[in-house]
């Protein structure tokens, strides 16, 4: 039988997604948890991997396994043996042709952002900070000449093991409330740290360090030296995956609710 799970946790602990023989690492809580529960070992494959202190809000998982148990078993026994900042929010049996990765049509995340003079401190490591005022208008420009299929090569970090540099970026998104700044995106697939280094640019242009036009130049230098500095991770969420509906997932979890 095939399972698929819905996760959501809060990566500031871990050194990513992917399993690490240090063990600190979501995946290695996950698949800990499973194999307590099930009394057997239980590999997943992931909808997309996290990088350290990046949170998830939707990752999606999917195993295979002879044990029976409804749904709601799945998720509250894996619970049960899952430290405090990682939670089983759903399960669900799916057909065997079902593949957590290569099933997903898109994926989508979100930068959180604190504009403040003074740094975060109750949520410190769950949304990035910037001390000067953010041009909405102008970081909205910059984010328009990136929209579209793309070598993204500027945007890639050099231990991206993505077999191609040219990706489809169908969305940003940039939302005010307060003083914190939500960055939405939406891609056929990212590359390995290519939201953070947009984010940088986007900041250096909503800062007016650098034009709007500046971000076409970035993309079309194909050159990881002409873009910023990787922005921190602390405030990139990745909300999960988009599945045709035929597969009859989930498309959010009650951990949306928490973002601003």
């Amino acid at each position: 039988m095939r399972i698929a799970l819905g996760i959501s946790y809060l990566g500031t602990a871990y050194q990513g997604w992917q399993s690490q023989p240090s063990g600190q690492t979501v995946q290695d809580k996950l698949e800990a948890a499973l194999a307590a529960f099930a009394t057997a070992p239980v590999g997943t494959l992931c909808a997309g991997r996290t990088d350290a202190g990046v949170h998830g809000l939707m990752q999606v998982v999917h195993f295979d396994t002879d044990l029976v148990r409804e749904p709601f078993s799945w998720v509250r026994g894996t619970n049960r043996f899952l430290p405090p900042d990682i939670a089983v929010q759903w399960a669900t049996p799916v057909q065997d042709a079902f593949h957590a990765r290569a099933s997903a049509l898109a994926r989508r995340y979100t930068y959180v952002m604190l504009e403040s003079p003074v740094r975060p401190s109750v949520d410190a490591g769950r949304v990035g900070w910037v001390f000067r005022a953010l041009d909405a208008a102008a970081m909205q420009r910059a984010a328009a000449l990136l929209i579209g299929e793309h070598d993204f090569t500027s945007f890639r970090a050099s231990a991206c093991q993505a077999l191609t540099p040219v990706k489809q970026l169908r969305h940003i998104g940039i939302n005010r409330r307060g003083a914190y700044w939500r960055f939405d995106f939406e891609a056929n697939a990212f590359l390995h740290h290519m939201i953070r280094n947009i984010m940088g640019c986007l900041v250096a242009v909503g800062q007016g360090l650098q034009p709007p036009e500046w971000m076409g130049e970035v993309l079309a230098a194909r050159d990881r030296d002409a873009a910023a500095p990787t922005f921190s991770p602390d405030g990139l969420y990745f909300l999960g995956p988009r599945y045709d509906a035929h597969w009859g997932l989930p498309e959010r979890t009650a951990a949306y609710d928490g973002l601003p």
